[in-house]
């Protein structure tokens, strides 16, 4: 078993799938994943296309859109209410305004409607955690800065693991975030698969298909690792992060 010790270098929300989210000062960690990340989605209304979550797979314009939470005044990291989205142009939209369907419909071109549900991330309430050290390693394998919200993590952390030991962190590897607590355990955890989305740059505007034919040749398409909150906590950027990791024999 590898250890690791290090700090929480950043944490991440996205209150709505695909959409561009938030950096938090603290987050609450439990059965949702972080609580308020991913709890908001946009449906597709095209009549061919079942009812499903839009998503920036077919719709890369969704990352000129932004939602985050009111801030609260008591610094709690439980979202205080519904997200805020804003426009390219900076305007601002309460999730309930009864006109944001239509404007997100003619942003996008596309028909849909809005859902409200906790933990609709693709694999479920998780947690996707990365590493300074590898995202700074890719960068210098690619002779390009990689932006880190490319990859849409929750949490990022500096830590004295070499870049990319999370490719092999197996079943039972447990990270812990202050009093909140991590595991790769059940089904959709371990080392992430990555889709074409960190291809593009964190607007949409641009894509850069080199970097995961990259990642496909030189990590197996593997950035950061997935895992599921096993002790409930609220965690601060700056508190203290170790990982005891079962190195698995795949990796």
């Amino acid at each position: 078993m590898a250890r690791y010790q290090g700090t929480v270098a950043a944490i991440y929300r996205w209150p709505v799938k695909s959409l561009r989210g938030e950096r938090l000062s603290a987050g609450l960690f439990d059965h949702r994943g972080l609580a308020g990340d991913r709890a908001y989605a946009l449906i597709d209304e095209r009549p061919d296309r079942g009812r499903n979550r839009l998503t920036v797979r077919q719709v890369p314009g969704m990352l000129a859109w932004e939602a985050a939470y009111p801030a609260t005044c008591d610094g709690s990291p439980e979202p205080p209410g519904t997200p805020i989205l804003y426009e390219p142009s900076g305007a601002a939209w309460a999730w309930d305004d009864p006109g944001l369907p239509e404007a997100l419909s003619e942003s996008y071109g596309i028909p849909l409607s809005l859902r409200r549900r906790d933990g609709q991330q693709d694999r479920g309430p998780t947690i996707l955690v990365t590493f300074e050290a590898s995202r700074h390693a890719l960068s210098k394998e690619l002779e390009a800065d990689v932006e880190l919200t490319r990859f849409r993590p929750n949490v990022h952390l500096e830590m004295d693991a070499p870049a990319f030991a999370e490719e092999s962190f197996g079943p039972g590897t447990v990270l812990t975030l202050g009093d909140a607590e991590l595991s790769v355990t059940g089904e959709h955890t371990g080392p992430c698969i990555r889709c074409a989305v960190p291809s593009w740059d964190p607007h949409g505007r641009e894509r850069w298909p080199q970097l995961q034919k990259h990642l496909i040749a030189a990590h197996d398409n593997k950035f950061g690792v997935i895992m599921r909150v096993t002790r409930q906590g609220a965690v601060a950027v700056g508190a203290e992060a170790a990982v005891s990791a079962v190195v698995s024999a795949a990796g």
